[in-house]
């Protein structure tokens, strides 16, 4: 089995998630007592929302950059960036290991496409909604069409991450207003949901929704299992 070293504590609320659910895709694949090869580079997030508060990405990217080395010198065989926030500075990370660094873009991209969608909606944080790395990489790499809410609703997404779910506040009020956010999308013309951020499958589910629901941190965890047992 393969070495996964994880980029987590952005925040640590879905880093356990990714750890719980990549343990339990390798004990069903296996059996006995069977788990993952992990090691963690857990951030303190609230340095980690600052810098992204202030744009100063280029301190970020030196940060996570400075963490990969330390997991691929600690025997990682591939890396994965807890949060799809900061796949922002995935080049700069790819770039600073010699070992892969899977991309949490890609596996939900080619979920959707196993249905054969074009057109997908999206939630996540404010920087990943309004900033091209996450929806250039859909359109350009996977032929997929990004739509996200409207500024205000943007705003309302973004603040519940960090206000409520990063915290690990789970309110039903929020939920409802996720709903709401993600019919406007539907009525938009999104085929699908993308929860583009890995805290927002804590909220929302495919039980929320009409249409089919993607959740990113689920997709993620599949991907490094599977690349673990390659």
């Amino acid at each position: 089995m393969k070495t996964i070293g994880l980029l987590g504590g952005m925040s640590w609320e879905s880093t356990a998630t990714y750890y719980k659910w990549i343990n339990e895709m390798i004990r069903r694949r296996l059996g006995g007592l069977h788990s993952a090869k992990l090691l963690l580079y857990s951030f303190d997030f609230e340095e980690i929302a600052r810098l992204q508060t202030n744009g100063d990405w280029q301190q970020a990217a030196e940060m996570l950059s400075d963490a990969a080395l330390k997991l691929e010198n600690a025997g990682a065989d591939a890396l994965m960036i807890c949060t799809n926030t900061m796949h922002l500075v995935y080049a700069r990370v790819a770039d600073a290991v010699k070992i892969p660094v899977i991309h949490i873009a890609d596996p939900t991209a080619a979920a959707i496409q196993q249905l054969e969608l074009k057109k997908v909606g999206m939630l996540a944080t404010r920087f990943t909604m309004e900033q091209d790395f996450y929806i250039r990489r859909f359109r350009e790499q996977h032929q997929i069409e990004v739509i996200v809410p409207g500024h205000d609703d943007r705003q309302l997404v973004h603040d519940i991450i960090y206000d409520e779910l990063c915290k690990g506040i789970i309110n039903d009020s929020s939920r409802h207003q996720y709903i709401h956010v993600i019919q406007n999308l539907i009525d938009s013309g999104a085929g699908a949901i993308v929860l583009g951020c890995t805290e927002i499958g804590m909220l929302i589910n495919q039980t929320d929704v009409a249409v089919p629901v993607f959740d990113t941190t689920y997709l993620h965890a599949q991907a490094a299992v599977k690349f673990c047992l390659s």
